[in-house]
C-alpha cells in the first residue's frame, strides 16, 4: 500500500518577496513595556545554586541567553547569574582569595542573591519609556534589571520579567557587544541622538 503525500514541493515562484516579520525597532520614546523580556510569554532560563559555573556557562550558551536566574527546587527565586559573573574577574578572584579551581566554583558562589537584587514593579514599567528604562541601567550600573509583580491566584510577588540593555540595544539597531557597560550605554544613547 502506497502512501499519497500530503504535500508536494514545487519551485520557488520567480516574483517571490520576503515576508515582513512585523518585528518593529522602538525609540527612546516607546513604551517600555515593548522592550521586556515578559516571563508570562518567554520561559525564564533557571539553574540551581549547587550547579557548577561551567554548567551554568553552557545552559548560557545552549539557550542564548546571558542571564539564569537562580532557583531553589520549589522555584523561589534565589539570585541571579549573569555571563559577565562567570566569564569575568570574579572567578580568579575568588579562587585566588580561598584557593580551588576555577571548575570547582559553584553558581552560588558568584550569583547576586534575590537580597541585592534590583526591581521595577510592573505598574510603573506600563507608565515608563524605553529612555527611563535604559537611565535607570545607567544610573544602577548595570546590564539587567528584573521587572516584578504579583502573581493574580497566590497574590505573592513574582519576577514578571526583565530589561537588558543589549536587548534594548538590538531594538533600537544598536549592534551592541561585549561587557563594557559605559560603552554600551554610549552605543545605545548615540543611537538615539542620531
Amino acid at each position: 500500500m502506497t502512501l499519497q503525500a500530503r504535500v508536494r514541493a514545487h519551485k520557488l515562484s520567480p516574483n517571490a518577496t520576503l515576508c515582513a516579520s512585523g518585528f518593529q525597532m522602538v525609540g527612546a520614546d516607546s513604551p517600555a513595556i515593548e522592550a521586556m523580556t515578559d516571563f508570562s510569554r518567554i520561559e525564564a532560563v533557571s539553574i540551581v545554586a549547587t550547579a557548577t559555573v561551567d554548567e551554568a556557562n553552557a545552559r548560557m550558551i545552549s539557550r542564548g541567553v546571558r542571564l539564569l536566574m537562580v532557583v531553589d527546587k520549589e522555584e523561589a527565586v534565589l539570585g541571579l547569574i549573569t555571563a559577565r559573573d562567570i566569564l569575568g574577574e570574579k572567578p580568579m578572584q575568588i579562587v585566588q582569595g580561598r584557593g580551588g579551581k576555577r571548575g570547582e566554583l559553584a553558581v552560588a558562589d558568584l550569583m547576586t542573591p534575590i537580597g541585592s537584587l534590583d526591581t521595577l514593579y510592573l505598574n510603573e514599567v506600563l507608565n515608563a519609556r524605553v529612555a527611563d528604562i535604559l537611565e535607570a541601567l545607567k544610573t544602577l550600573g548595570r546590564q539587567h534589571i528584573l521587572v516584578e509583580d504579583s502573581d493574580p491566584a497566590s497574590g505573592l510577588p513574582r519576577v514578571r520579567g526583565l530589561f537588558s540593555a543589549t536587548h534594548i540595544g538590538r531594538l533600537l539597531g544598536v549592534p551592541v557587544l561585549g561587557f563594557d557597560l559605559p560603552r554600551t550605554f554610549a552605543e545605545i544613547e548615540a543611537a538615539l541622538v542620531s
